[in-house]
């Protein structure tokens, strides 16, 4: 029986258990490229069909002091934080802190990076526009750049 683990837990119990848990939502994808991620990071595409839909889903995520590379997306780009502490940053402002539930909205062409916290890691799903092409990666975030948002 599928079910059978909950059968001696009230409603309430099993709320409360599976609010608790820090678990990934999908298995890992694949190993993020080096030239794109400084760290370990995994990438897993849940919608790549630009036959059909006019935007690209990705469940990503990062072991704690991993962060994607300065990047900007033409068609901008929405952020879901899903697990973990994470940091974004846009060139020229302070970074911010993500939490499980954080969502940002990035307009197109804004300068940005994204990561694990020093101390978590981190995972999110990115909405990403297609339209317009998806990505346009720039140098890494220096290790100085990436400390700085520890102290946010």
């Amino acid at each position: 029986m599928v079910f059978s683990s909950y059968v001696t837990m009230t409603h309430r119990e099993v709320i409360m258990s599976e609010l608790n848990q820090s678990y990934p939502i999908f298995p890992k994808g694949d190993k993020g490229p080096s030239e794109y991620f400084t760290g370990q990071a995994w990438v897993k595409m849940l919608v790549n069909n630009p036959s059909v839909f006019k935007f690209g889903v990705a469940d990503v995520v990062f072991e704690k002091g991993t962060r994607n590379h300065w990047h900007t997306h033409p068609g901008g780009q929405i952020i879901i934080a899903t697990n973990g502490i994470g940091y974004y940053q846009e060139e020229g402002k302070t970074a911010q802190i993500l939490k499980r539930g954080d969502i940002v909205q990035i307009p197109p062409d804004v300068k940005h990076w994204h990561g694990a916290s020093h101390e978590s890691d981190f995972t999110h799903i990115v909405i990403t526009p297609s339209e317009k092409g998806t990505v346009t990666w720039l140098e890494s975030v220096s290790d100085k750049d990436y400390d700085l948002a520890k102290k946010v």
